[in-house]
């Protein structure tokens, strides 16, 4: 993925076309037809598979309301929430749920249900981008707190500043947030494609290996 050549009075969305569609498609492909029993498939013997198909999809659904939504809502869309933003009771369901960075797994479960939701956060992304140009991703800033869990994150993005006083307040840029989510949907897609051969499944997509998974010593084993 590449944005140099994309100019800041470009719209947003050409930096990320995969928000469109590609990210939505690629997921639905690779669990379209799957058991109850592939979708639930864990395993203690690879750190990749100890969560199922089921639930790192339901952490990719999660994280676009959480980054998109949750954190910078109101700045993201100072002009107010569009339609496609769920209720703030339903909210708090899909991004502060007891599971560990899920959606309430007694609420959305089915795997319908779950890409709706995922459908749904890349709505949201799309709805951000739309009303931005490349220039202004690159320059607005939201502040976030290191709390030191990703020490991988910051060997792959630019457009991120550090308090001087305070080393734990760090501000992202708008174009540093919609590429961690890219990152992110693409790692959890080749994860779910490695639960899937280990199986004795075939994969359905091509992930392509950048951003995170383009680190040195990341785990790209295959079973």
């Amino acid at each position: 993925m590449t944005s140099e050549n994309v100019s800041d009075n470009s719209p947003a969305v050409l930096l990320f076309p995969q928000f469109e569609s590609e990210l939505y498609r690629m997921a639905a492909y690779e669990v379209a037809a799957l058991t109850e029993e592939q979708l639930d498939f864990e395993s203690d013997k690879w750190g990749w598979a100890e969560w199922s198909i089921r639930r790192h999809l339901s952490h990719m659904a999660s994280g676009n309301f959480r980054w998109f939504w949750q954190r910078w809502g109101l700045e993201m869309f100072p002009g107010g929430a569009p339609p496609n933003i769920p209720s703030p009771e339903e909210t708090a369901l899909l991004t502060q749920s007891k599971y560990d960075r899920r959606m309430d797994e007694d609420l959305y479960w089915g795997v319908d249900v779950i890409l709706e939701k995922l459908l749904q956060g890349l709505a949201i992304g799309q709805a951000i981008l739309a009303n931005e140009t490349a220039g202004s991703v690159r320059t607005k800033e939201f502040e976030f707190s290191d709390t030191g869990e990703w020490p991988w994150f910051y060997n792959v993005h630019t457009g991120l500043r550090r308090d001087p006083e305070l080393n734990t307040r760090i501000w992202f840029t708008l174009e540093t947030i919609f590429r961690h989510r890219y990152f992110e949907h693409i790692t959890h897609l080749y994860n779910i494609q490695r639960i899937k051969l280990a199986q004795g499944l075939t994969t359905k997509t091509e992930v392509p290996i950048e951003g995170y998974m383009a680190l040195p010593g990341w785990d790209l084993s295959k079973p």
